[in-house]
């Protein structure tokens, strides 16, 4: 019933501001002169601030290349970091104007609470994670285990449906309110199995004192998709954060760089020409300038630059492209054209 009252309550918050979204909101972001982005807590590769409070990660370029698209500086952004809780609520109370942090695309969100998804930014899903020593080779082993789990999420709904449809014991899961809880408990030793996106678990075991020392087991249990949303209603405001993911993966897909990018300007590709508003005019149809597409990748690179750079084989965090590829190269990451 909590939950109930809780998504009811969002719901509201989400119909009253449906109307204002309709004053368009790229108008009011301009007037401001930056974008009000929220993002995960703390979780490396995705959003992760440093000791200055500069905050790096693929959620967080995602914002740097809106930024950019509209003010030709990615940097125009204030981060709001936001608990899995409250981030639909921010939303829905216009604290932010977009909400670019790792939030699972489902059809309860997609109708019930006034969201619109811009896109998937990573195809995730959901895994376990153990300590080697405990020998656990197989998910189909944690039957009766104290499984840390963070509350209201649907990590909690994916865990309870494994469990039940394989017919294992979960009466023993450890709940927590918030994400840093559930690892700072399963580091601790008060949980035997950490659970969450495969992602998040490969981004915490990269900070763990012995990252060696924890393995993820290979049972993938759900679909996440994760990426971006915003208030309903807008359409403008919908086709600039949509084209923006759009152009990202246009730009690998054509072998556009942030290094080879002035060069490409000289393309005799039309599919090139149009994406850095060399040819056309596909700017002035969703606000923007005709070389928005061009100050993306300028300032912020490609989505393939992007993924290697945060969550790619050579950081840390080495997660393989695998279904986050283009299309192309065997993944289904696909954008339509610029035409």
């Amino acid at each position: 019933m909590k939950k109930a009252m809780v998504t009811m309550a969002v719901a509201s918050a989400m119909a009253v501001t449906g109307t204002a979204a309709h004053a368009q909101l790229l108008g009011e972001i301009m007037d401001r002169g930056y974008l009000q982005c929220g993002v995960t807590e703390g979780v490396p590769g995705f959003s992760f601030p440093d000791d200055n409070n500069v905050w790096t990660g693929i959620e967080v370029d995602y914002c740097r290349a809106l930024a950019a698209a509209m003010f030709d500086d990615p940097d125009a952004v204030r981060y709001t970091p936001l608990t899995s809780q409250v981030r639909f609520e921010s939303l829905a109370n216009a604290n932010i104007d977009v909400l670019s942090r790792q939030t699972t695309w489902t059809m309860t969100r997609d109708t019930d609470l006034g969201i619109s998804f811009v896109g998937t930014m990573v195809y995730d899903g959901q895994g376990f994670m153990v300590r080697e020593d405990a020998g656990v080779t197989s998910a189909l082993e944690l039957s009766g285990a104290a499984v840390c789990i963070e509350a209201g999420t649907t990590t909690e709904l994916n865990a309870a449906d494994y469990f039940a449809s394989n017919g294992m014991d979960l009466s023993n899961a450890v709940v927590f309110v918030g994400q840093d809880e559930v690892e700072q408990a399963y580091i601790d030793g008060r949980c035997d199995v950490y659970t969450t996106d495969s992602s998040v678990l490969a981004a915490s075991r990269s900070t763990f004192p012995d990252p060696d020392a924890h393995i993820i087991l290979p049972e993938i249990i759900s679909k996440e998709p994760l990426g971006p949303s915003i208030r309903s209603g807008d359409t403008e405001w919908l086709n600039v954060t949509r084209w923006t993911y759009f152009a990202l993966l246009n730009a690998e897909e054509l072998g556009v760089t942030s290094e080879n990018v002035d060069e490409m300007l000289g393309s005799d590709n039309p599919a090139i020409r149009r994406l850095l508003g060399v040819e056309g005019d596909f700017g002035g149809p969703i606000g923007l300038p005709t070389d928005w597409g061009y100050r993306i990748i300028k300032h912020v690179g490609n989505y393939g630059e992007l993924y290697e750079a945060h969550l790619g084989e050579n950081t840390p965090i080495n997660i393989p492209r695998g279904i986050n590829a283009l299309w192309t190269d065997g993944g289904i990451q696909y954008a339509p054209p610029i035409r």
